[in-house]
C-alpha cells in the first residue's frame, strides 16, 4: 500500500503580504486536515493536487457578528416600514412567538451553507435568550455541534429585550450560559434606565468570569450621543484585565460623541485592549433615521480605532430579517461598504478592511490556534481569482475553492461572458455561474 506524504497539494498559489507589494508563488501541502508544508516546489507524493495557476490564497473569511436565529425572515409577519432598529425589535418580538427548533435550524443551516460557499468558515452568531423556552439558543447549539466538521460556530447568549427589562431575563441569560453558550451578550442601551444599563454590563462580566466565557455586547447601537456604555465596558475590562476576551459590537454612538470626549475615551480603550465589531451594511441602514440633513453616517469610528491600534473587525449582522431585508452573507460585500463608509480608500486602508474580515475577526473570536496560513494550522483556506486583497474587495468575486480542515467543501465556476463578434445589439451576453457544495455539507 502506497504511503503518501500529502493528501492534497495546492500548486502555484499566490500568497500576498499585507501592506506590501510582495507576493510569492508556493505549493501548499495538506495532510490529515492540517497544513504540513509550504514551499516553492513540493516534490513529495500526494493523493490529489490542484494547479491554482497563481490565484490568490487567503485565510478564510470570518463572520464575527450575525444573528442566525432571525436570518431569512424578512417580511414575517410584516415588513419594517420605518427601517429603524426599534421597529425591527418589535417585529422580531412578534415573529419569535412562532419559532420552533426546526424553523431556526433550517434557516440557519441554509445560511451557513450560503456563507461557506462564499468563503466563510468561522461564524459568531447571537441567539436571542429573551424568549422563555430558549428555542433559538437550543437550535443554534445543536447546529453548532452538527456542522463542526466543516464550520466553526460560536454562539452568544444575547438578551435582545435587555437583562432587566423583564423579571425573568436575568435568570434566562444565566441558564443560556449554563447550557453551553460560548459568550455572554447584552444590550445596555435598551435597558429601561442608564442605571440598569450599567448594572447589565456588570452582570455580563460577572457571568463571563464565573463560567469562563467570552463577552460580546451590543453596545451603544444608537445615534444618541449621551449613550456612553462603551466607557463602562472599557472600565470593566481594565479592572478585570480580560480585554482580549471582550468585544463591543456596533458602538455607533461613538460616531456622535464630541471630539473632546471621544479623544479621552480612545485612551481608555487603548488601555482596555477590547475588541470592536462594526457592521457597515446594517449600521448605515438603521442609524441616522431621525436626522434630516446632514445625516450621520451611522457607523463607529472604524478608521480611528484602527489607527490607534485597537482590534476591529466587520460583521454582516443581519441577512434578510426584520432589521435588514437585503444581503447574501458575503463578507466581501461588507468590506466593500466599509471601505466607502469609513473613508478607507488608501491601499493600506483597503488591506486593513480585508484584515477586518479575516485575521482581525479571528482575533476577536479568540481563534489564534485554529486560524492562519501557517504550517501546523488547520488547512482551512480559500482560493480567489484575484490579484491581491484590494482586487478581491474591488471585484467581490466568489471563491474558486473553499477548503475546510483539509477538505474541499465548495467550488465555484467563475462567471463567463461572451460578446458577439458583430456587437452586442443582437444577443445579450450569456452569464453562467455554478456553485458546487461538497456532500460533507
Amino acid at each position: 500500500m502506497t504511503e503518501y506524504s500529502f493528501d492534497l497539494i495546492l500548486r502555484r498559489g499566490k500568497l500576498v503580504s499585507f501592506n506590501s507589494e510582495k507576493s510569492q508563488i508556493v505549493d501548499i501541502g495538506i495532510k490529515d486536515g492540517q497544513i504540513t508544508a509550504i514551499s516553492s516546489n513540493l516534490t513529495e507524493s500526494t493523493i490529489e493536487e490542484i494547479d491554482l495557476s497563481e490565484k490568490l490564497v487567503s485565510p478564510p473569511f470570518v463572520e464575527s457578528h450575525i444573528h442566525l436565529d432571525s436570518v431569512l425572515t424578512a417580511g414575517e409577519p410584516r415588513w419594517n416600514q420605518s427601517g429603524t432598529l426599534f421597529e425591527g425589535i418589535q417585529i422580531w418580538g412578534d415573529r419569535k412567538q412562532k419559532i420552533s427548533l426546526e424553523d431556526v435550524k433550517n434557516r440557519a443551516l441554509t445560511m451557513l451553507k450560503q456563507q461557506a460557499a462564499q468563503g466563510i468558515l468561522f461564524v459568531r452568531t447571537h441567539a436571542d435568550v429573551s424568549e422563555p423556552q430558549l428555542i433559538a439558543l437550543k437550535a443554534l447549539l445543536e447546529l453548532r455541534d452538527e456542522v463542526k466538521d466543516w464550520m466553526t460556530v460560536q454562539v452568544v447568549a444575547f438578551p435582545q429585550d435587555g437583562i432587566y427589562s423583564d423579571s425573568q431575563n436575568e435568570a434566562l441569560l444565566e441558564k443560556a450560559v449554563e447550557m453551553g453558550a460560548d459568550a455572554v451578550g447584552g444590550i445596555p442601551h435598551y435597558e429601561l434606565t442608564r442605571d440598569s444599563g450599567v448594572r447589565s454590563v456588570q452582570k455580563i462580566f460577572e457571568l463571563a468570569e464565573k463560567y469562563h466565557r467570552l463577552i460580546d455586547i451590543h453596545c451603544d447601537e444608537i445615534d444618541d450621543e449621551q449613550s456612553r456604555f462603551l466607557e463602562v465596558v472599557a472600565e470593566s475590562a481594565i479592572r478585570r484585565k480580560n480585554g482580549s476576551r471582550v468585544t463591543a459590537s456596533h458602538t455607533t454612538a461613538f460616531g456622535s460623541y464630541n471630539n473632546a470626549y471621544a479623544f479621552k475615551l480612545m485612551g481608555f480603550l487603548q488601555r482596555s485592549q477590547i475588541n470592536f465589531i462594526a457592521n457597515p451594511l446594517i449600521n448605515i441602514t438603521l442609524q441616522g433615521r431621525a436626522d434630516t440633513y446632514p445625516k450621520r453616517r451611522g457607523v463607529t469610528r472604524v478608521k480611528e480605532l484602527w489607527q490607534n491600534g485597537l482590534n476591529i473587525s466587520f460583521g454582516h449582522d443581519c441577512v434578510q430579517d426584520p432589521w435588514y431585508s437585503l444581503g447574501t452573507g458575503s463578507m466581501l460585500d461588507v468590506a466593500h461598504m466599509g471601505v466607502h463608509i469609513c473613508h478607507m480608500t488608501g491601499r493600506e486602508e483597503v488591506d486593513a478592511c480585508y484584515q477586518m474580515i479575516t485575521s482581525n475577526a479571528a482575533k476577536t473570536l479568540n481563534l489564534q490556534d485554529k486560524y492562519g496560513l501557517e504550517v501546523g494550522k488547520p488547512a482551512s483556506l480559500i482560493v480567489l481569482d484575484s490579484v491581491d486583497y484590494y482586487d478581491a474587495i474591488r471585484t467581490r468575486i466568489q471563491p474558486r475553492y473553499v477548503i475546510s480542515q483539509g477538505k474541499i467543501i465548495a467550488s465555484t465556476t467563475p462567471a463567463t461572458t461572451d460578446f458577439s463578434s458583430t456587437g452586442v445589439t443582437q444577443n445579450p451576453p450569456s452569464i453562467e455561474k455554478s456553485i458546487s457544495l461538497s456532500k460533507v455539507l
